[in-house]
């Protein structure tokens, strides 16, 4: 009989995917920028990411899950959805709003998707989150501030604004529309959801350039990737492969077992990501700033963390890690406590 919370490994393993996928989201932007020095337009750039994405995964789920396509279908509203929203919507928002805004700001307003989840949560639950929660909030997004530098010359323009926060509410949609995932794989798997959602998403970004409604210019020219001229391909492969196909995969197994709400702050590891790529990648160098930047982050994950945890046993009452033996020769708190299987949450 299972307890009533995940064990500690549960949330280790989401933990490990959730960062991960962040690190594999935030190598898009210096690849993506490099096509777009060579003449792509950004919906260009997002066109061929997300349908190298797409193809990727079909290959990839018909090998390992070979029903997808069938269960695709059966939760066919979700997969629409997810496709047109975190995946579609979150790329064009974003660019549309780097168009009118300098790079920091718009990551800034973009990556105010953890305070929209709480607020979101915190309104449909009617459950106050822990002061613990709200301040590790704070602290996360003081911390990007820093990181993004947002403070040196950034300039402010209200389309601009309005583009990042529709790409802020986007990201806030990937978070909780990611949580559909049945962890245990008995419904809706991470891999379906992930294939289907790149087709629809793909789809639609191409829709958009093809009736002409965002420009859509494609080049053969050469690509500058960390200091080198290489084929155009080079990019658009690492980019279908790397922040896409792996990231949202990644991406969504990691939520299935964490709260939306702490996976949506373990997802500002994508700007830290973001910096470092940019420094590897394109030779932007990394400020005193932005290093504190980082560190203040990690305590705000801490300690948005640790609000969770606090939550979690107030609503339960049962520690939140491994089983222990008891005296009654093993048997669990959680067996007697009526084995339910999957976590208590919020959403």
């Amino acid at each position: 009989m299972a307890t009533t919370q995940p064990t500690t490994d549960h949330f280790r393993l989401g933990l490990v995917f959730a960062v991960a996928s962040a690190f594999a989201f935030g190598s898009s932007g210096p690849f993506a920028k490099s096509l777009m020095e060579a003449g792509w337009s950004p919906t260009a750039a997002v066109t061929a990411r997300l349908a190298g994405g797409a193809l990727l995964m079909v290959i990839f789920a018909t090998i390992v899950r070979p029903g997808w396509f069938r269960e695709a279908l059966q939760h066919g509203k979700t997969v629409v959805a997810y496709g047109l929203i975190p995946i579609a919507g979150a790329q064009l928002c974003y660019f549309n709003a780097v168009a009118h805004l300098s790079i920091g700001v718009a990551l800034l307003l973009e990556y105010t998707a953890p305070i929209l989840v709480v607020g979101w949560l915190w309104g449909r639950t009617r459950s106050r989150p822990s002061n613990l929660t709200l301040t590790g909030v704070a602290m996360a997004i003081a911390g990007i501030m820093l990181v993004l530098n947002v403070f040196s010359g950034a300039h402010i323009n209200l389309v601009g604004v309005g583009w990042a926060l529709a790409a802020a509410v986007c990201a806030a949609c990937y978070f909780m529309m990611s949580d559909a995932v049945d962890a245990d794989g008995e419904g809706l798997s991470s891999i379906t959801l992930a294939t289907a959602g790149l087709i629809i998403g793909a789809a639609a970004v191409a829709a958009l350039g093809a009736t002409g409604l965002m420009p859509l210019t494609f080049t053969a020219n050469a690509a500058l990737v960390a200091g080198w001229m290489t084929s155009w391909a080079v990019p658009v492969i690492a980019l279908a492969l790397i922040p896409t196909a792996i990231a949202y995969t990644l991406g969504i197994m990691g939520i299935a077992r964490l709260r939306p709400r702490f996976a949506s702050l373990v997802g500002l590891f994508e700007v830290m990501f973001a910096v470092l790529a940019a420094w590897v990648l394109l030779g932007e160098a990394i400020t005193p700033t932005q290093a504190i930047g980082g560190v203040v982050v990690l305590v705000g994950l801490a300690l948005a963390r640790q609000g969770d945890r606090t939550e979690r046993l107030a609503e339960t009452g049962w520690p939140d890690g491994p089983r222990e033996p008891t005296s009654d020769g093993g048997r669990d708190l959680g067996a007697v406590n009526g084995g339910m299987s999957r976590d208590v949450k919020l959403s």
